[in-house]
C-alpha cells in the first residue's frame, strides 16, 4: 500500500508562511461609553504593520448602515502605522454593539473590530 500527496509539503509550508504582512491593533474593541443621541461619534482604531512587506487594506465594512468607515488607503510600509475610523450615527437610544470588518493582505484577515457603548438622550442646549 502506498500513499501520495497532491502537493509537496514544501509548497504547503510556503503557502502558510506566505503572509509576510502582519497587523498589530492597538485595540480591537473600543467602548465609547455614553454618547448623546443624534451626535455622530467617530471611533479611531490604530494599527501597526509588524510584518516584512507593505499591508494594503482592501475593504472596510461596517455591520450596518449606521456605521460609516474611512481608512488608510495607501500601502502601509513595515514598521509604519495606519488607522480605521468608524463613525457611528447615534440615532437610536440604548446600548449598542457594532462591528467593522477589515480585509487586507495581512495574515489573520479578515479582522473584526468592535465598537460598543450607550446612546443617551441629548441634553438641552442653553
Amino acid at each position: 500500500m502506498s500513499f501520495t500527496t497532491s502537493a509537496p509539503v514544501q509548497s504547503m509550508v510556503s503557502k502558510v508562511a506566505g503572509y509576510a504582512s502582519a497587523l498589530v491593533w492597538k485595540s480591537e474593541t473600543i467602548d465609547v461609553g455614553s454618547i448623546p443621541q443624534g451626535t455622530p461619534k467617530p471611533i479611531v482604531f490604530e494599527f501597526k504593520n509588524t510584518g516584512k512587506t507593505p499591508v494594503i487594506l482592501t475593504n472596510v465594512q461596517g455591520s450596518c448602515g449606521c456605521t460609516a468607515t474611512n481608512y488608510t488607503k495607501e500601502p502601509i510600509a513595515p514598521g509604519k502605522s495606519g488607522t480605521v475610523t468608524a463613525t457611528y450615527n447615534a440615532a437610536a437610544m440604548g446600548a449598542f454593539t457594532k462591528t467593522v470588518t477589515v480585509t487586507s493582505n495581512a495574515e489573520a484577515t479578515p479582522k473584526v473590530l468592535t465598537i460598543k457603548g450607550t446612546v443617551v438622550a441629548a441634553t438641552a442646549k442653553s
